[in-house]
């Protein structure tokens, strides 16, 4: 039976559920990141071996969202999205205390089983998702599914910024900063008991989730949930409106999967900061979407959704340009501090052309091709994270050979931006876009 109130002990544990899933998502990638990245002072003393793996890691955390999406979404809708969620919490805590051994066995087998164990977590985390958001139609009455995605979009970003955020302490306070990349990994086997016990407090809170009927039981399993299903391929091939908002999309999601990495790699390698500031650098880019999400949907209604758009698009490539300058013989234009807002204004522009297309996206398509609109479309970004991932690692190749600044990667990210911010134009036939928290993006978690 569907409830009139947000304020029951089911919504309460699935709100608090998927707080400590975001959480420790982010928590264990960004301490993976972290490792990831060479400090400024292990390339002087010469302790530093190797190239920048963040990469690596981008790309094998997203593989399982573009291959396992469709999969995923049919589990979902076959068996009860509770049991999904329950069994996916489950094996958050399996994956997490793998993940300690990993950390522990590091100088024995290199970082691969940390590979396995992000790799893992990302599948883990595919087949959470659509049992997270399918579940809140079932458990809720229709006028409650604003609010409550409001709520959970919110603590969504507060879980995201307080798990990246405290990954740079729990990494200073187990790990010298001087010493190299395998030393420091194994000692970080002591933190992973954190992520363990948030595992265990989420999977305690999804047993106070109610039960829901399954909403298709019969549903057979067919080869196009596993790619582009056909009535997806013809419309974007004949809403070409659509089409172009998906492409935008996907630009959008790697310039986003390469600011983390760049942000990582300037603090740590360039400005030499600990893992606490660079930690702090990443969060505030989520406290920015957050806040030029509220802000965007205020303007819509004072102007249009292709002004926002624009706005952000070049307040994007703007602050990209920013970051990127270094000055010979003086080192980062902004440094630290000036770094910070502009961090937060990045990720305000950020908000300000994705709301829009994601908006778009979602109310384009005829009512019975929203749902899979919305799965190719998380399939797509997915891809273009993946992809990013790829991406860094070849522009860390370039920029080590050519000795130049890390900052760098953020000039590529602006020049890869300004044929969006030149060329796109969104269709003006569906400017809605939602104010307040609802209209906020989620980011990849």
């Amino acid at each position: 039976m569907k409830s009139d109130s947000l304020a029951t002990r089911s919504f309460v544990g699935f709100l608090v559920t998927q707080f400590f899933g975001a959480f420790n998502d982010n928590l264990f990638k960004q301490l993976l990141l972290l490792l990831a990245v060479p400090s400024a002072a292990a390339i002087a003393a010469g302790q530093a071996k190797g190239p920048d793996l963040q990469g690596i890691a981008t790309v094998v955390f997203g593989l399982p969202f573009v291959f396992a999406g469709g999969l995923a979404g049919f589990w979902a809708d076959k068996f009860n999205k509770r049991t999904i969620i329950i069994g996916s919490k489950m094996a958050e805590i399996v994956v997490m205390a793998l993940g300690m051994i990993a950390f522990w066995a590091v100088p024995y087998v290199g970082f691969y089983g940390l590979w396995a164990v992000l790799f893992l977590m990302g599948l883990q985390s595919t087949f959470f998702g659509p049992g997270k958001y399918g579940i809140l139609p079932e458990m809720l009455e229709k006028r409650q599914l604003p609010r409550a995605n409001g709520l959970v979009l919110m603590t969504t970003f507060v879980a995201i910024i307080i798990g990246t955020a405290a990954a740079g302490p729990l990494k200073d306070a187990l790990v010298d900063p001087d010493i190299p990349g395998v030393r420091a990994a194994q000692k970080l086997w002591i933190g992973s008991f954190v992520c363990i016990g948030i595992a265990i407090l989420g999977t305690i809170s999804s047993l106070f989730i109610a039960r829901v009927p399954v909403a298709d039981p019969d549903l057979k399993l067919k080869a196009e949930y596993l790619t582009v299903p056909k009535p997806m391929r013809r419309l974007l091939l004949d809403d070409k409106p659509l089409l172009w908002a998906l492409l935008a999309s996907c630009v959008f999601w790697l310039i986003a999967g390469l600011t983390i990495q760049a942000v990582n790699s300037l603090g740590k390698t360039q400005l030499g900061l600990s893992d606490t500031n660079t930690s702090l650098m990443v969060s505030l880019i989520s406290v920015g979407i957050a806040i030029g999400g509220v802000v965007a949907g205020w303007l819509t209604r004072k102007t249009s959704a292709r002004t926002v758009l624009h706005i952000g698009c070049w307040g994007v490539v703007l602050f990209c340009v920013l970051l990127a300058i270094t000055v010979p013989g003086r080192g980062h234009l902004l440094g630290f501090p000036g770094s910070i807002p502009a961090l937060m204004l990045l990720g305000a522009s950020a908000a300000f052309f994705a709301i829009p297309i994601q908006v778009f996206l979602q109310s384009r398509p005829p009512d019975e091709l929203k749902g899979r609109m919305i799965a190719v479309m998380n399939q797509a970004n997915f891809i273009a994270i993946v992809g990013s991932g790829v991406l860094y690692q070849i522009m860390d190749l370039v920029i080590s050979q050519a000795d130049l600044p890390r900052s760098s990667v953020f000039a590529a990210m602006a020049v890869l931006f300004v044929p969006v911010a030149i060329v796109y134009r969104l269709d003006d036939s569906d400017d809605a876009v939602p104010s307040g928290p609802d209209g906020i993006p989620e980011t990849a978690v």
